[in-house]
Parts: C-alpha cells; sequence; structure tokens
C-alpha cells in the first residue's frame, strides 16, 4: 500500500501514483489502499517520530499502556519516546502518518485495489480489520461520491482475483465460486474505530462463502465452506495493460 511517511503531508500521491503509471504501460502494476488516514502493525523503532500520532495498541512487558498515546507514556516514564518504545517492546502500534486527500486519490485511482491489511491476532487491531470494506462502498462511493458503487466493488472482488491469477473468483457467473455478500446500502455503515476497533458493521444481511451461508442476519454459520485459494493462472495473461488517463469502469 502507499502509505510512506511522505504522504503525511499531503501531495506525495500524485507523484507515486504517477510513477505507478509509468510502470503499468511497460508491466502489470497495481498497488493496494485502505480507506484510513492510520497504518497499524507492530511498534517499529524506525517509525518512532514525534511527527505523527502513535498510539500503543499492544505490549508484553506492559499490557496496561495499551490504547494510550507513545507521548504519554514517555512523558509519564520521563523517558524520550525512542527509550519508552524500547521498553514497550515487543508491541504493536497504529501510525497515524497520512494525508485524507493522498488517501483518498489513491483509493479512486482505476489502478488501486481495497484490501483490509488487517491484522485478525492482534488483541486491540486497527478498525479497518472489521470496517474496511463496508466503509469504501458507505462512506466513500455512497457519500462522498468518491467512485461509483460498480467501481467500488470492482476494487475489492474481480480486480483484487485478476491480479493474483484466481479464477471464478470476484464475479457473478455461471459456474463461478458463489462468494457474495448482500447488503442494504441505505443501512450499511461501518462502526469499528480506533476505540472500539472490533464492531460488525451496519446493513449487511448475508454473506455466502463457496456456495454456503456464513452469515445471515446478525448470526454466524457453523459451516466452515472457505478454502485456501491459489494462483491458477498466469497474471500477464489475466490483467490488461493500463493506458494512460484510462477511465474507471461504473
Amino acid at each position: 500500500m502507499l502509505n510512506a511517511p511522505a504522504l503525511a503531508i499531503g501531495g506525495g500521491a500524485s507523484k507515486a501514483l504517477s510513477r505507478l503509471e509509468a510502470a503499468a504501460q511497460h508491466q502489470h502494476a497495481h498497488c493496494d489502499c485502505y480507506p484510513y488516514t492510520a497504518g497499524s502493525s507492530t511498534l517499529d523503532l524506525g517509525q518512532v517520530t514525534d511527527e505523527i500520532e502513535i498510539t500503543i495498541t499492544w505490549s508484553t512487558p506492559h499490557p496496561e499502556q495499551a490504547r494510550r498515546p507513545l507521548k504519554e507514556i514517555a512523558a509519564e516514564w520521563g523517558v524520550s519516546l525512542l527509550d519508552a518504545a524500547k521498553q514497550l517492546q515487543p508491541a504493536g502500534a497504529v501510525y497515524h502518518n497520512m494525508s485524507e486527500a493522498d488517501m483518498q486519490q489513491v483509493l479512486a485511482h482505476p489502478l488501486s485495489m481495497v484490501g483490509s491489511d488487517g491484522l485478525p491476532n492482534d488483541p486491540h487491531p486497527h478498525p479497518r480489520l472489521w470496517g474496511a470494506f463496508p466503509r469504501v462502498l458507505a462512506h466513500y462511493s455512497r457519500d462522498l461520491k468518491l467512485m461509483p458503487l460498480a467501481e467500488a466493488v470492482r476494487k475489492m472482488t474481480s480486480l483484487s482475483a485478476a491480479n493474483f491469477g484466481l479464477t471464478d473468483r470476484g464475479v457473478i457467473r455461471i459456474g463461478a465460486y458463489a462468494d457474495l455478500t448482500l447488503f442494504d446500502l441505505t443501512m450499511l455503515e461501518d462502526t469499528a474505530n480506533y476505540e472500539t476497533p472490533i464492531a460488525a458493521a451496519k446493513g449487511i444481511e448475508m454473506v455466502i462463502v463457496n456456495g454456503k451461508i456464513a452469515y445471515h442476519q446478525g448470526a454466524i454459520s457453523d459451516q466452515r465452506a472457505g478454502r485456501m485459494l491459489r494462483r491458477t493462472e498466469r497474471i500477464s495473461q489475466s490483467i490488461p495493460t493500463f493506458q494512460p488517463n484510462q477511465e474507471q469502469t461504473s
């Protein structure tokens, strides 16, 4: 995903996307993006800086410091940010290091796909784990009109499947695998946030995985129809070459 620190001040996306477009004219190149301006990972000393807000999500030696800003912890301990981070490790963190304008530019670009990049084993995950896809559909497509609904769906289904060579995935047609989500667009809303990241979205009526109902009206099924996905065709056969000024599909 395009989430380099340079994007935090805004303006970096245009240059990055120009290079991506140039590369895509000669080879198959795409990027992925999630609809948030903060990233999440393990607490990396190389990313510790006072230029952005860093929130600790978990810490093995200091679990009591979870969900607190690193600056507050460092001030309380009377040490530098770097020393506080060292004392907290191993730990996880959320980095508020991206520009909303840049994120929207990447999200709307025809070469970008939507991915959650969620960490399901994180004890206090980034809200992207539960909210990424409904947030794109409801907030950025329906409310902000950043892209048509069909384009938003394409970015998180058929485009991703084609990029990774997954035959009969990400499309609705006879013979394809029935991976389907039924939602009420008027009611759809992501409810996960940084304080309460584990929260189901509103407006999702049913989820079908490989033809089996996995979720229906708030109830999770006992059926486990998921399977490992393996690439079944060469990427060069499944993705067309990008042309400059290529319009988004609708």
